[in-house]
């Protein structure tokens, strides 16, 4: 199976081509000044980074610009954009709504828009990257791993602020905890290397 993953950040885009049954990174790489004098990098599969000047005028041309380098013969990464089974999207904040990674629909967009207001910087980028994706490539299942999604065990005595209760009702203020993805990754492999199943 092979999964693109892709984090799309206020003015870049970057992702990985992985093959999730050997767990091999076929390529990666980055497009860099979304919007001005954009740059494109991607590991070749001898693993040379590849560097050139492209035109992304927004996010939707730089995953053309991608799926244009995933594609090309000469780069020999897949044959067709059929290949690509599943996209995956790291995405900031997910509010309380969301405890694991979800299949992206309607609903999930809406709810990251609307989680755009506490995370202003990240999630308006993160969505764009899924559309670009869903115009792109529109029969391809989408999943949203929410950073925020890691720390929801936390409990209310932990996540509250000695604030007034009504900015937490109102606004939503609370501490959410960040960078799920990585501490995920960090527990699980010193849990094995500590020999503790989870």
């Amino acid at each position: 199976m092979k999964v693109l993953v892709i984090n799309a950040g206020s003015s870049s885009l970057k992702y990985q081509l992985i093959e999730t049954d050997s767990e091999l990174v076929i390529t990666k790489g980055i497009v860099e000044k979304i919007g001005s004098d954009a740059e494109f990098s991607f590991n070749n599969k001898n693993g040379e980074k590849i560097k050139s000047k492209v035109s992304a005028k927004n996010h939707t041309e730089a995953l053309k610009v991608v799926i244009d380098s995933l594609i090309d013969k000469n780069n020999n990464f897949i044959s067709s954009l059929d290949e690509i089974d599943a996209i995956g999207h790291r995405v900031v904040h997910g509010g309380e709504e969301f405890f694991k990674s979800v299949l992206i629909d309607d609903k999930v967009i809406k709810s990251i828009e609307k989680y755009s207001e506490l995370a202003p910087l990240h999630n308006p980028p993160n969505l764009q990257g899924i559309l670009a994706c869903k115009e792109i490539l529109p029969k391809t299942k989408q999943v949203a791993v929410f950073d925020t999604a890691f720390h929801q065990t936390m409990p209310e005595s932990s996540y509250m602020y000695a604030l007034p209760y009504e900015f937490y009702e109102k606004y939503g203020i609370r501490r959410y905890g960040f960078h799920g993805t990585s501490h995920r990754y960090v527990s699980m492999k010193a849990a094995e290397f500590l020999g503790i199943k989870i």
